[in-house]
């Protein structure tokens, strides 16, 4: 571990076939090591177009076991590269099981984490409960050569605990690998708030923690079935800083890499100004492992 280093983001548009994905994804992270990337991250589920938008069981053949063709190809670019690697991916598990799940890939190839999405939505367009069981891995952080890599998934984001728990167990950055858009007959009237909304709760994880986040979206329109809608997903991938400040921010409608710095002494100086988690009581949360106080 050292005490700064760079991550990089890289939003793209994966409307192709898996492995047209998968050879995009490893041509854009070979881009961001070259821009300086140290700890790289690709887009949620970033091998196929975002199948959701409609219950079909012929998208359970999307998937693919552990340590099979994403790990294989990106523990080798990571190990050639020197860099870590988060790759976000469709797991079976077993006969129907399947996971929302993401690699953290060291940068000597070994696998250094797992993570297995925890929050599921189901909403029009977003059917994700038929697909994904829940994750049972918990939250976590993972050691790196770079550091302590958090990894939650896209509607992790909306979850406090979530980004409290992993910065517990130390992360210095959490990662929300994303796959989030706009209902086209929605946009106009709901799309400004919606988008607000997504980066003010992520910032506030980072004021709460004093931790850097950083969010990698998917960019372009996907409508894998024609007699759905199709969704618009909205770029905006961003980093921000452990006080919530934007170091980095993408556009809604362009493939990019963001790059920017981790400083670990800032963060520690943050958390020294600002000690929340000093001050927690955590004596009186009882009450937040009930579902409702009636």
């Amino acid at each position: 571990m050292i005490d700064t280093f760079n991550i990089a983001l890289v939003q793209i548009s994966l409307n192709g076939p898996p492995e047209e994905n998968l050879k995009k994804s490893l041509d854009w992270v070979r881009q961001a090591a070259r821009r300086g990337g140290q700890v790289i991250c690709l887009p949620e589920l970033y091998r196929s177009v975002y199948f959701c938008q409609k219950e079909d069981t012929r998208h359970f053949d999307l998937a693919e076991p552990l340590h099979q063709t994403s790990f294989t190809a990106f523990s080798a670019a990571a190990k050639e590269l020197g860099v870590v690697i988060i790759v976000p991916f469709f797991e079976k598990r077993a006969a129907g099981v399947y996971h929302n799940s993401a690699y953290i890939i060291d940068s000597d190839g070994g696998r250094a984490g797992l993570y297995r999405k925890m929050h599921i939505p189901d909403d029009p367009g977003f059917y994700e409960k038929f697909y994904f069981t829940p994750g049972d891995l918990g939250f976590q952080a993972a050691p790196t050569a770079f550091g302590k890599i958090g990894t939650l998934i896209c509607w992790d984001q909306w979850y406090p605990e979530a980004a409290r728990i992993t910065a517990l167990h130390g992360a210095h950055v959490l990662f929300y690998p994303t796959a989030i858009g706009w209902h086209p007959h929605e946009k106009e009237a709901h799309g400004a708030r919606q988008h607000d909304a997504w980066m003010t709760v992520q910032r506030g994880h980072a004021v709460a923690n004093g931790i850097y986040v950083a969010a990698v979206n998917r960019v372009g329109f996907e409508q894998p079935e024609k007699d759905q809608p199709g969704l618009e997903f909205w770029g905006s991938s961003f980093v921000a800083g452990p006080q919530g400040e934007i170091l980095a921010r993408a556009s809604t409608d362009r493939e990019e890499i963001l790059v920017a710095g981790v400083d670990l002494g800032r963060m520690e100086d943050v958390r020294r100004s600002w000690p929340f988690l000093r001050d927690r009581r955590i004596d009186a949360y009882g009450d937040i492992l009930k579902r409702y106080l009636d």
